[in-house]
């Protein structure tokens, strides 16, 4: 009897148990109209996530915080960007009849204010399932079945019109994610909502697909309504490229030849001669654009030569589909009517600032040009390349040697949400060396003064030309000429210096054309010949090998000499004039002895003549 009661009590609280869950279960089944609702984003870099190993098609959307999910992606977590809420309908349960029968759902009311919106998706207010006064109702699987669709067919256009339309009709702002990812809207009313991201930081390059969420939502049960919905959305992020490089220009000695590809020639590092042109290109790779929230809201560049260059001030943008910059899609210059990009210039601190203006954003951004992915899923110059050429001149103030002189550019891009920025940096050099000519009289007392050298670059079939400091007595390149009575005549100092700075890596000839009396000329033009090569050594700004010179003398190597902080910058080398070989000297005994040997070379000729007129006789 005692083990029968027990089980009678049992059996009663446990049945009392059940019957408390079941009276829970009702009420949790019909929405609380006097509730309010919260959203809550965790927003994740799915670039990054997937780079790290993180399988994200694991994780399903129930609206439900899932604090392990929270944790395992909180490393990938979003910063900066902006949700934008818009209250589109109320829930309402609607009974219809269909063939006799009663049909209840629940279904959103829409009316006129809502057509761009539909529009935006592919409806219209008459595909709805059913309509009441000026009220169209939809279920929900009619509109994320749309919205689904178009998204997958045409994402850009539908993107910004849907943000378009939210923040014309008074969509609410969220709080931008924090460094967690996190954003929460709460104490929102009961409805149905659209939910579209409006800003980005400077990494993302495509955003999420506008949704619709029902506040309540059912729970993935099916048991009961969720107030609270946390959502999980993922964005790609990606950023620009950028690479400088730089040639000597092709009009100076006709290398770098480029009808074939106008980038031939460039590279990160290059050489030239003081008075050179230096062509350089900055070649930036856009990053994607895919809507309006996604648009670039500042591009500009920051370029900084060294104190051996000058900028020619003659910047131009062009813009390509390939990253071979063979398919042009357009041409930008300071002449046109509408101003695309500003260039100003600081000579103090020698660095000339490149920005887009407001119409060349707008032409990046929105542009109708046919760039290289689909048109559905990209915007304006989206993914395209960018490339500005300018030119600047080496002049005087340029470092010789393997030091060389460097050449900077940082980008800046922000997208539209402004707080949030980036950049990016990349380097050029061009290297410049010199000529240590000493000139050597073999005995004490010839005239520097009446010695001269010409100087032939035979790489590019030019002579040298330069100008001497009056104070120190050194050359500096300026130019080159194909004649030779252009050329600059080269003489040596006092001290029978002859330094010529600023010449590039190439084989020079150099010919003494004159000397001092009573000595003789070289039998040849001395051949020197300056190579550089890459060294060990790498640049920390652009990973490019760093270059180093090497020297020979008629085939024969010699130690190029320091100049500064370079330790190969200038070949040494000394000519030597020996005296004229020794001749009879005139007057006097000189005189004398010419008078002799002439009177005995006549008398002998005379002897010889009347011996053979005898012989001729005698026969």
């Amino acid at each position: 009897m005692k083990k029968f009661i027990a089980i009678v009590l049992m059996l009663t609280l446990a049945l009392s148990f059940c019957i408390t869950a079941s009276a829970a279960d009702t009420a949790n089944a019909v929405i609380d109209t006097a509730k309010t609702a919260s959203l809550t984003v965790y927003k994740v870099d799915s670039t990054a996530a997937t780079d790290g190993g993180i399988d994200l098609e694991q994780y399903t959307e129930n609206g439900i915080y899932d604090e392990a999910i929270v944790t395992e992606l909180s490393p990938y977590a979003l910063q900066g960007v902006e949700f934008t809420y818009l209250k589109v309908s109320a829930i309402e349960t609607i009974t219809t009849v269909v063939d006799g029968n009663g049909l209840v759902r629940n279904l959103y009311g829409l009316g006129t204010d809502a057509s761009d919106m539909l529009a935006a998706i592919g409806l219209e207010l008459a595909d709805c399932e059913y309509s009441a006064g000026e009220l169209s109702y939809f279920s929900i699987d009619t509109l994320s079945r749309a919205i689904d669709t178009v998204m997958a067919s045409n994402s850009t256009i539908a993107k910004n019109a849907l943000e378009t339309y939210i923040k014309a009709n008074g969509g609410t702002a969220m709080a931008e994610t924090d460094a967690t990812g996190k954003s929460v809207a709460s104490e929102l009313p009961l409805g149905l909502y659209l939910v579209v991201e409006t800003r980005v930081p400077e990494n993302v390059v495509s955003t999420t697909n506008p949704f619709f969420v029902s506040l309540p939502s059912t729970t993935v049960d099916g048991d009961s309504w969720n107030y609270d919905v946390c959502i999980y959305p993922k964005n790609q992020t990606g950023d620009p490229t950028l690479e400088k490089t730089l040639r000597e220009d092709k009009e100076d000695t006709g290398k770098n030849d480029s009808s074939a590809d106008i980038t031939d020639g460039f590279a990160h590092t290059g050489t030239a001669s003081i008075g050179d042109t230096v062509e350089y290109q900055i070649i930036s790779t856009l990053p994607a654009i895919t809507s309006a929230a996604t648009y670039l809201t500042t591009y500009t560049y920051v370029d900084t030569l060294s104190a051996g260059l000058t900028y020619n001030e003659d910047v131009v943008i062009e813009f390509f589909k390939d990253a071979a910059c063979t398919d042009k899609i357009t041409t930008w210059t300071l002449d046109d009517a509408a101003l695309k990009y500003t260039v100003t210039y600081d000579a103090n601190a020698n660095t000339m600032t490149i920005a887009m203006t407001e119409a060349g954003l707008a032409e990046i951004n929105d542009s109708e040009a046919v760039y290289p992915n689909d048109t559905s899923l990209a915007s304006g110059y989206s993914t395209c390349t960018m490339r500005i050429t300018y030119s600047a001149e080496l002049d005087s103030d340029a470092v010789l040697g393997d030091a060389g002189n460097d050449n900077e550019v940082e980008l800046t891009w922000v997208r539209t949400n402004t707080t949030y920025s980036d950049t990016l940096v990349d380097c050029a050099h061009v290297y410049s060396y010199g000529i240590d000519l000493t000139k050597v009289f073999a005995t004490a007392g010839g005239n520097l003064a009446d010695v001269k050298f010409l100087v032939k670059n035979t790489t590019d079939d030019y002579y040298v030309i330069a100008e001497q400091n009056a104070d120190t007595g050194i050359y500096f390149v300026t130019g080159f000429t194909a004649v030779e009575a252009e050329a600059t005549a080269f003489v040596p100092t006092s001290d029978g210096k002859i330094i010529i700075r600023g010449v590039e890596d190439d084989t020079y000839t150099i010919t003494e054309i004159e000397t001092a009396d009573g000595y003789m000329l070289l039998e040849d033009a001395v051949t020197v010949v300056i190579t550089a090569t890459e060294s060990t050594n790498t640049c920390a700004v652009c990973q490019t090998a760093l270059v180093t010179a090497s020297a020979t003398v008629n085939n024969v190597g010699v130690t190029m000499t320091v100049d500064g902080n370079s330790a190969s910058a200038i070949v040494p080398l000394t000519i030597v004039n020996n005296t004229q070989p020794v001749m009879p000297e005139t007057g006097d005994a000189g005189v004398w002895a010419l008078c002799i040997i002439g009177g005995a070379v006549f008398a002998f000729a005379i002897i010889l003549i009347g011996s053979k007129r005898r012989n001729k006789e005698n026969a």
